[in-house]
């Protein structure tokens, strides 16, 4: 076989494997970044007295929290799917922080409020997570909404990395500054909630050990991509986010994360219907 020929061949495969990985990294953005897909009630034949019973024996096994080694394989396993704070924070002296919460939610919206659980450390002498450390310092924290196109940066943050390393900078993720509050928000995610601390309650268990802080943030401001965005979505001054563009995360037990994949309208009962 002729030098020009093996050449040929070569060259020929090269493009077929280039153009292979254009066709795996389409397909990928397309799974990553597509709509999620709309689909009908579970039972759209339902009717109110309508029983409708589990698809397994009624027979429940009781667990006594006090009476196991652990509850935490438990509760993240059974309390799902969990929305996730990526929370951003910096210390007094302006040294960054990126972790990732799934035991949060919002707890109001006439002011909006965002409450991270944050569990103590045993890996630090005060007992704080370097998210907490920092809130406690400064009273303030972003809260960034993960979503699938970036897990896997954002999941690397979980990492056990000493205090004073920034997770930003080891999972290649990209600062860009906030408005109001000074840590920064992730380029990378969607949505931002810039929060400012206006609570903090401390959970002790029965030996009076404090084992988890809950921080409450009031988010000051709120950053939207204009993809995942609509100004008006719920009527004039109603913004709503996009849920099938911002591809939100969501966290279930050991390391297993859910994404939304379908979706349903079920509008609520008449809040009137007994009066009519």
């Amino acid at each position: 076989m002729s030098k020009a020929v093996i050449a040929s061949a070569a060259v020929g495969g090269a493009v077929a494997a280039l153009a292979a990985r254009q066709l795996i990294t389409w397909l990928q953005r397309r799974i990553m970044t597509g709509t999620a897909r709309q689909v009908n009630p579970p039972h759209p034949w339902w009717e109110p007295g309508q029983k409708q019973p589990m698809p397994y024996p009624e027979k429940f096994v009781e667990i006594d929290p006090a009476q196991q080694q652990s509850c935490y394989p438990l509760v993240i396993s059974a309390y799902v799917p969990r929305p996730i704070a990526f929370v951003s924070t910096l210390d007094a002296s302006g040294g960054g922080n990126l972790a990732p919460f799934s035991y949060t939610g919002v707890f109001s919206h006439d002011p909006p409020i965002i409450a991270v659980s944050i569990v103590s450390s045993s890996a630090n002498a005060d007992g704080k997570k370097d998210t907490l450390a920092n809130i406690d310092a400064t009273g303030e924290f972003v809260v960034n909404i993960m979503s699938t196109w970036f897990v896997e940066a954002a999941n690397y943050t979980c990492a056990n990395f000493p205090r004073g390393m920034n997770e930003f900078d080891e999972a290649g993720l990209t600062r860009i500054p906030s408005k109001v509050v000074k840590p920064p928000r992730v380029k990378e995610s969607a949505v931002h909630f810039e929060c400012k601390l206006v609570h903090r309650k401390e959970i002790t268990n029965k030996a009076g050990k404090v084992t988890t802080t809950v921080v409450f943030g009031e988010a000051v401001l709120i950053h939207c991509a204009e993809g995942v965005v609509n100004l008006n979505g719920a009527g004039e001054g109603k913004p709503t986010v996009d849920f099938g563009a911002l591809k939100p995360l969501g966290r279930l037990g050991g390391n297993s994360y859910a994404v939304v994949g379908e979706i349903f309208d079920l509008p609520r009962p008449d809040r009137n219907f007994k009066k009519t």
